[in-house]
C-alpha cells in the first residue's frame, strides 16, 4: 500500500512540477475516449486537487494562457469552471490569497487575448461561475469597471464577451447588478441602437432580456420600455439580411421574454405582435424561423397568471393567427401509405407546419377561450369547407376537434351549427376528409359531452355505424370503431342500448378484418361499449366471447402483439360488464393463458405488460374473493412493476447537443434550475398502472390482501413524494388507507397469521407521518385534497392507536394548509387587479377557487374525525387552530369555508359535550347569525349547531332560547322552506326545534310551541334526523305529554297521520325499533279511543294510508 502512495506522490511531483509536458498528458488523457486511460487520470487529477490546489489551478490557468493547442485551452476552460462552482467540488475557499488574485487577473486577459469564439464562450462561463460566488461579497472589485471598459470598447469580440457575462450575471446574482441600472440601460440602448455586428446584438439582447427578468419593481422594469423598438429592430434586421440562425436565436430570447415577464411587452403589445405574425404570415422565411414567431404569439396567450387577459384585448391579431395556423393545417399530402393502412402510421402526408398548425389551434383556444375563438373559427371556417380542394374540408375538420377543448363551453351553445358542419363531411368524396371528420366526432364526444351524447346520438351513432361499413378505407373503419368509443365513454347505458344490436354485429365484422388496425380499433370500441352498457351486454356475450378468446390465444406474432394486448383489454372489461356468474366458465380459460404469458420472456417494450396489469385487476373485480388464488402470480411481476426506476437523464439546462434526440416520442423533458431531466414515460406509465393496480386489488380483496402488505407498504410509501409522475402519487396515497383497513379487518377477522393489534399500530406508525409529510412538499392543489382524504380516512381506521406527536404533526400540517390556500387565494385575488381582467378569466379563477375547497373540504373532514376520535383531549389542538379557524367565518369567506367553519364547531359542541362550554360565548354570536345565511348549507349547518347546543348547553344557552326559537323560526316559516334545495336546513331546524322543546321546555311557551313543532312532522329530507325526531315524537306520545296531545286529545288526529306516513315510508323515517313502538301504540288507541274519534281519525288519512296501515297493525 505504502509502495503505491509513494508512487503516486511520485507522479503528483512530476504532473505539477516545473516541467509543462507531464500536465498536458494529463489534461490530454482526461479527454481520452479510451476508459481505461480516462479513469486513471480522473484519478491523478483528483489527487492534484486533494493534495495541492493552489499548484493545479494555475497550472490550468496556465495551459488557458500559453497553450496553443485549443483542445486544450477549452478543457482547462471547462475544468477551471468545475473547480469554481460551488458544489462539493468547490475550490476557491482553498486558494491562497495570491493564488485567487492571479487566477481572476489571468481569466481577464485571456479574455481579451482569445481569438477562438467557442473557447471564448467557455471563458465567459467560467468567469460568470466564478463571480456568482464571490461578486456580492465584493471579492472582484475590477469585474464590473473592466465590463464597462469591453462594452465601450471598439472591440466586437469584447463587447459580446461583456454581454455574455452580463447576461449570466443577471441569471445567477440579478441583485448585484441593479445597482447600475442606469449604466446598464445606457449601454443597452447604444449597443442594440448603433451596433453594426450581429452576434454583439444578440449578446446584447440576451442580456437585456435576463437583466429585466432579474428585475422585481415595476417601476425598474419601465426604465428599459423604450428598449424595446430596438431590441425588435434587432430581431427585423437579422431577418432582411437573411440571417435566420441568429433571427432564431432572438426569437428564443423574446419566447423567454414572452412566458416570465409578458407585462413588459403590453405598452407597446400592438407593435411587437404585429412584427412577430408578419414573421410568420413571411413564406419566405425558413419554417423553423416562422413558427418560433407564432411560438412567441402563443406564449403571450399563454401567460394567463402573469398578464391575464391581454391579448384577448386585440382581435385582429387573434384573426390573424388562427388563419396563419389554418394554411399551415392544410401543408398536407395524399400520401398512398396512408391508404394502404398497413401501419399505424397515422400522419403519413402530414408536414411540420400540419403538426405545429394543428398543436397551436388547441393552445390557443385553451389559453382564450372560446368567447374569443369561436367568432374566429366561425367567421374563417365556412370558407373552407365550401372550396373545392379536400385539403380545406380537412383543415376546417381538423381546427374544429383542435379547438374543442378551449372552447367547450361556448361550443355547446351552438351545438346544432358544430354537429352538422361535421355530419355534413361524412358523405365527403376523399377518404381523409371522412377520416377527419369521424376524428371530429370522437373529439367532440370527448370534449362536448354528454351534451352531445344526449342531443345528437339517433344522427352521430348511425353515422358512425354507417362509417365502419367503409371497406375499400380501411383507415376510416378504424377510425369510426375508435369514435365510438370517445362516444360510449360519456355515455349512459339508456342512451347507448337501443343501438347495440346494430354497433356490436358491425363491430364483430371488423374483429374479423384482414388489416390489424381494423381489429384493434373494433377490440377498444367493443370494450368500450361493453363498459358503458353493463349489463345490457349480456344478450351479446355468447356471440362475441369466442371471438375475443380466438384472438387472445392465436395472435402471438411479435406484429400482433398490441391486438393481444387489446384481446385482454376488452375480455376483462366484457367480464366485469356482464358478471361474474356470466364470465365464469370463460374467466378460468383466460386466466390460464395469461398465466402462461406471464411466465414467458418478454421484451421491454412489449405493450403486453401493461395491459395484462390492467387485465388481472379487472378480473379480480369481476370474481371477488374466488380470485385469491392467482394472487401468487399476479403480484410478483406487479410489484416489481411498481418498483421499477424512472429512467432519467440528467444535462445541464444550456447544453444543447443532446436537444435533438428529445424529440423522442417517449422522452419527457422538464427543466429543473440549471438542469434538464428527460424521462422515459413508457417506464412511468407502466410504474402508475401498476401502482394503481396494487390499490385495486388491496380495495377489491380487503382482508385477502393481507398476506401482500408487507411487501406493497415499502413499495408504495416512498412513492407518495415520487414528483416524476402525478398519477403514481395519487395511486400511493389512494392504497394508504385501503393497506390499513385490510390490516384491520385481517385481524379482526382472525385470518392475520398469528398477527394482533401491534401490528396495526405499527402500519399506521409507518403510513400515517409518512402521508403527513408527503403533504408538506405536495406542489399539486388535487393531490393536497387527496393526501388530507387519506389521511382523514386512516384516522378513522386506526385513530385511537395515534400518540400526541403524530396529532400534532398533523394539526400543524392543517396550519400549513390554510395558510397556503390563503395565500393562493390572495394570489387570485391580485390577479383581478390586472388591467386586462376580463370575464373568461374570472370564469378560470372561479374554478381554481373550486379546487380550494375541495382542500378546505378535507380539512373539515380532518378535524370532524380527530374531534370525534379524541374527544375533550383534542381540545388544546382546537385551540391553536382556532386562530385559524375563526376568520373562516367572516362574511367575506365563502359559504363553503363558512359551512366548514360551523361544522367543525357542531363537531366539538357535540363530541366534547360539557368541556366544550367555553367555547359557547365566542360561537354562538356566529352560529345565530348563520342561521339566517343565504347559503341554504350555512343555514344547515348552523341550524343542526343550534339543537346540539340545545341538548348539551345546559344553563349556558338558557339566556339565549328565544332568540334560537325566533332564528328557527324564521327557517321554518320561509315561504320556500320545502324547495329542495331548502329541505335540509328546513329538517334539521325542526330537529332543533325539538330539542330546544325536550331540554328547555321551562324557557318555552310549551302549549304554544310543541303543537307547531309536531305541525312541521313528519320530516323527509334528512333521513338522519328524521329518525330521530320520530323516535322522540314516539317517546311523547308514549308518556300521554299533555302539551303535544293538546285540549281534549284534539291533535290526535295529526300523530296518526304522522305515524301512519312513517311507516308507509319503510324503514327510510325511523328504525325498526321505534317503527314497532309506533304500531303497539296505534294498537293501544284503537283499544282505548271512543269508535266515533277513531272513525274521524281514520277518514283524516288518505286511502292508500288506510290499506297500509290497517295491512300494518293485523300482521
Amino acid at each position: 500500500m505504502a509502495e503505491s502512495t509513494q508512487l503516486q506522490q511520485a507522479q503528483l511531483a512530476t504532473i505539477l512540477g516545473p516541467d509543462p509536458a507531464p500536465f498536458e498528458t494529463l489534461i490530454s488523457h482526461l479527454m481520452a475516449s479510451a476508459n481505461e486511460q480516462r479513469s486513471q487520470a480522473e484519478l491523478l487529477f483528483n489527487l492534484c486537487k486533494q493534495t495541492d490546489p493552489d499548484s493545479l489551478s494555475l497550472k490550468l490557468a496556465h495551459l488557458l494562457q500559453f497553450s496553443p493547442a485549443q483542445e486544450a485551452r477549452a478543457m482547462s476552460a471547462i475544468l477551471l469552471r468545475k473547480q469554481l462552482t460551488r458544489d462539493d467540488s468547490y475550490l476557491w475557499p482553498r486558494l491562497s490569497p495570491t493564488t485567487q488574485s492571479s487566477l481572476k487577473s489571468i481569466l481577464l486577459s485571456c479574455i481579451q487575448r482569445e481569438e477562438v469564439k467557442s473557447i471564448s464562450k467557455k471563458l465567459c462561463d467560467t468567469i460568470s461561475e466564478l463571480a456568482s460566488g464571490i461578486l456580492p461579497d465584493n471579492g472582484w472589485p475590477e469585474l464590473l469597471p473592466f465590463m464597462f471598459q469591453c462594452v465601450s470598447s471598439d472591440s466586437p469580440k469584447l463587447q459580446e464577451a461583456a454581454f455574455l457575462i452580463f447576461a449570466q450575471l443577471s441569471q445567477y446574482i440579478g441583485d448585484s447588478l441593479v445597482p447600475f441600472i442606469k449604466e446598464l440601460h445606457t449601454v443597452f440602448l447604444h449597443c442594440l441602437s448603433s451596433s453594426t455586428n450581429s452576434d454583439v446584438k444578440i449578446a446584447a439582447l440576451n442580456a437585456v432580456i435576463n437583466f429585466i427578468q432579474c428585475l422585481t419593481s415595476s417601476g425598474d422594469r419601465d426604465r428599459f420600455q423604450d428598449l424595446l423598438p430596438a431590441m425588435m429592430r434587432t430581431l427585423m434586421e437579422s431577418l432582411n439580411n437573411g440571417n435566420e440562425a441568429t433571427a432564431q436565436e432572438a426569437l428564443e430570447l423574446f419566447i423567454e421574454l414572452a412566458g416570465t415577464e409578458p407585462r413588459f411587452l403590453r405598452r407597446q403589445i400592438v407593435e411587437v405582435v404585429g412584427s412577430m405574425l408578419q414573421v410568420a404570415e413571411a413564406e419566405s422565411l425558413e419554417e423553423g424561423t416562422r413558427h418560433l414567431a407564432i411560438e412567441f404569439v402563443i406564449t403571450l396567450a399563454e401567460a394567463r397568471e402573469r398578464a391575464p387577459g391581454m391579448m384577448r384585448k386585440l382581435p385582429q391579431f387573434i384573426s390573424r393567427l388562427f388563419a396563419i395556423l389554418m394554411k399551415m393545417v392544410l401543408d398536407i399530402e395524399d400520401d398512398p401509405s396512408w391508404h394502404t393502412a398497413e401501419t399505424e402510421d397515422e400522419d403519413a402526408g402530414e408536414s411540420g407546419n400540419y403538426s405545429v398548425g394543428q398543436e397551436c389551434l388547441d393552445r390557443l383556444a385553451i389559453s382564450l377561450g372560446g368567447n374569443t375563438i369561436v367568432p374566429v373559427a366561425s367567421e374563417q371556417l365556412p370558407a373552407y369547407l365550401a372550396a373545392p380542394e379536400w385539403q380545406k374540408h380537412h383543415a376546417a375538420l381538423i381546427a374544429l376537434a383542435q379547438i374543442a377543448e378551449g372552447c367547450s363551453k361556448v361550443m355547446i351553445k351552438n351545438l346544432e351549427q358544430v354537429v352538422a358542419m361535421v355530419l355534413n363531411s361524412f358523405q365527403d368524396p376523399h377518404p381523409r376528409v371522412r377520416w377527419a371528420a369521424i376524428n371530429a366526432i370522437g373529439q367532440l364526444s370527448t370534449d362536448l359531452g354528454p351534451d352531445l351524447q344526449v342531443q345528437y346520438h339517433q344522427r352521430v351513432l348511425p353515422a358512425l355505424a354507417a362509417a365502419m361499413d367503409d371497406f375499400q378505407n380501411p383507415r376510416v373503419q378504424a377510425h369510426a370503431a375508435s369514435a365510438v368509443l370517445n362516444f360510449s365513454e360519456n355515455c349512459t347505458p339508456d342512451i347507448l342500448t337501443p343501438y347495440l344490436d346494430g354497433i356490436v354485429s358491425k363491430l364483430l365484422v371488423l374483429l374479423q378484418n384482414g388489416k390489424q388496425m381494423v381489429q384493434e380499433g373494433a377490440l377498444t370500441a367493443l370494450a368500450s361499449v361493453a363498459d358503458s352498457s353493463q349489463e345490457h351486454f349480456q344478450k351479446y356475450y355468447d356471440a362475441v366471447m369466442p371471438y375475443l378468446k380466438a384472438i387472445l390465444v392465436n395472435a402471438t406474432d411479435k406484429s400482433n402483439r398490441m391486438l393481444r394486448a387489446k384481446s385482454m383489454e376488452c375480455i376483462s372489461l366484457v367480464g366485469m360488464a356482464v358478471g361474474k356468474e356470466k364470465f365464469r366458465d370463460d374467466a378460468k380459460q383466460v386466466m390460464e393463458v395469461l398465466m402462461s404469458l406471464q411466465g414467458s420472456q418478454m421484451e421491454a417494450d412489449d405493450p403486453t405488460t401493461s395491459y395484462m396489469l390492467q387485465a388481472w385487476a379487472r378480473l379480480c373485480k369481476c370474481l371477488g374473493q374466488d380470485f385469491l388464488p392467482y394472487m401468487s402470480v399476479v403480484m410478483p411481476p406487479l410489484l416489481q412493476s411498481a418498483q421499477l426506476k424512472p429512467d432519467v437523464t440528467i444535462t445541464s439546462a444550456d447544453d444543447n447537443s443532446d436537444i435533438d434526440e428529445s424529440d423522442d416520442e417517449s422522452m419527457e423533458t422538464i427543466t429543473l434550475g440549471d438542469k434538464r431531466i428527460g424521462i422515459k414515460t413508457s417506464v412511468l406509465e407502466e410504474k402508475a398502472t401498476a401502482c394503481n393496480m396494487l390499490c385495486c386489488y388491496a380495495d377489491e380483496l380487503k382482508e385477502g390482501f393481507f398476506p401482500w402488505i408487507d411487501q406493497v407498504a415499502p413499495t408504495l410509501v416512498p412513492l407518495l413524494k415520487f414528483y416524476f409522475h402525478e398519477e403514481v402519487r395519487k395511486a400511493a396515497v389512494s392504497a394508504m388507507p385501503e393497506l390499513l383497513l385490510s390490516a384491520k379487518l385481517a385481524i379482526e377477522k382472525g385470518l392475520a397469521q398469528g398477527r394482533n393489534e401491534t401490528y396495526i399500530k405499527q402500519l399506521s406508525d409507518y403510513i400515517v407521518p409518512a402521508l403527513v409529510e408527503a403533504l408538506h412538499k405536495e406542489p399539486d392543489t388535487e393531490i393536497c385534497a387527496n393526501i388530507l382524504d387519506a389521511i382523514n380516512e386512516c384516522i378513522q381506521i386506526s385513530g385511537p392507536l395515534l400518540d400526541e406527536s403524530q396529532v400534532r404533526s398533523i394539526v400543524e400540517e392543517i396550519k400549513q394548509v390554510i395558510t397556503a390556500s390563503s395565500s393562493r387565494k390572495r394570489e387570485r385575488a391580485e390577479r383581478t387587479q390586472a388591467e386586462d381582467f376580463d370575464d373568461e378569466e374570472r370564469e378560470l379563477i372561479k374554478e381554481e377557487n373550486e379546487q380550494e375547497e375541495e382542500v378546505f373540504d378535507q380539512v373539515g373532514e380532518i378535524l370532524g374525525t380527530l374531534i370525534k376520535t379524541f374527544k375533550a383531549s383534542f381540545l388544546p389542538f382546537f385551540d391553536e387552530l382556532s386562530t385559524y379557524l375563526t376568520p373562516m367565518w367572516g362574511k367575506d369567506k365563502t359559504p363553503e369555508e363558512r359551512r366548514i367553519a360551523i361544522c367543525i364547531f357542531d363537531d366539538v359542541a357535540e363530541q366534547c359535550r360539557e368541556a366544550a362550554l367555553k367555547y359557547y360565548d365566542t360561537f354562538l354570536p356566529f352560529l345565530l347569525e348563520a342561521c339566517n345565511d343565504e347559503s341554504p348549507d350555512v343555514r344547515q349547518a348552523a341550524v343542526y349547531g343550534l339543537g346540539v347546543c340545545a341538548e348539551f348547553g345546559g344553563s349556558v344557552i338558557k339566556p339565549l332560547i328565544r332568540v334560537a326559537l325566533s332564528r328557527l323560526n324564521v327557517v321554518i316559516q320561509h315561504p320556500n322552506a320545502l324547495q329542495p334545495d331548502n329541505i335540509m336546513a328546513y329538517d334539521n331546524a325542526v330537529s332543533a326545534l325539538g330539542k330546544i322543546c325536550q331540554y328547555h321546555r321551562d324557557s318555552i311557551d310549551a302549549p304554544q310551541v310543541i303543537p307547531a313543532w309536531l305541525n312541521c312532522l313528519p320530516i323527509k329530507g334528512d333521513v338522519i334526523e328524521a329518525k330521530v325526531v320520530h323516535d322522540q315524537l314516539c317517546s311523547m306520545v308514549e308518556r300521554s305529554d299533555s302539551d303535544l296531545l293538546g285540549p281534549n286529545n284534539q291533535n290526535l288526529s295529526k300523530i296518526v297521520q304522522v305515524f301512519a306516513e312513517v311507516l308507509c315510508a319503510g324503514k327510510e323515517l325511523a328504525t325498526e325499533q321505534t317503527a314497532s313502538r309506533m304500531i303497539n301504540l296505534l294498537r293501544q288507541l284503537q283499544q282505548t279511543l271512543p269508535p266515533q274519534t277513531l272513525a274521524s281519525t281514520w277518514s283524516s288519512l288518505q286511502p292508500q294510508q288506510q290499506l297500509a296501515l290497517q295491512s300494518i297493525l293485523s300482521s
